[in-house]
């Protein structure tokens, strides 16, 4: 259950009524999530986070299911359930498969358990890696 009150459009005040219009005409959709929902508490704070996504993901020199798959694999490693699922939803709708999500998620372990055995085991970086 979210620690504020999801906010229905009639709810919002002027100006997260217009962070929400963009967020409807730049994903050319009548549909704003509950995230975005949640934040529009704070207008500054809602407008602030949906122009710095607005801008990552982006075109970009990553095309934008890459993009999507990058933003999937950090949410798993932070254990974020609800970005997890979105961006699930947003890569299968820009054609991620089954067999890319599964791949995904075995390189998603494989780094976590990599990267733990590094940290525990103290493992200095090699010079050929340093730039």
């Amino acid at each position: 259950m979210s620690t504020v009150k999801i906010l229905e459009d009639h709810e919002l005040s002027t100006e997260s009524a217009a962070v929400f219009a963009d967020i409807r005409a730049t994903r050319k959709t009548e549909f704003v999530n509950n995230f975005w929902r949640t934040l529009a508490h704070d207008p500054a704070l809602l407008k602030r986070t949906w122009e710095s996504v607005k801008q990552v993901m982006a075109p970009g020199a990553l095309d934008p299911l890459t993009k999507e798959m990058i933003y999937i694999a950090v949410s798993a490693a932070q254990s974020c359930e609800y970005c997890v699922r979105s961006h699930t939803a947003a890569a299968r709708a820009k054609g991620m498969t089954d067999q890319q999500l599964m791949e995904l998620v075995a390189i998603v372990g494989m780094a976590a358990e990599t990267n733990r055995l590094a940290i525990a085991l103290q493992t200095p970086v090699d010079e050929a890696f340093k730039l």
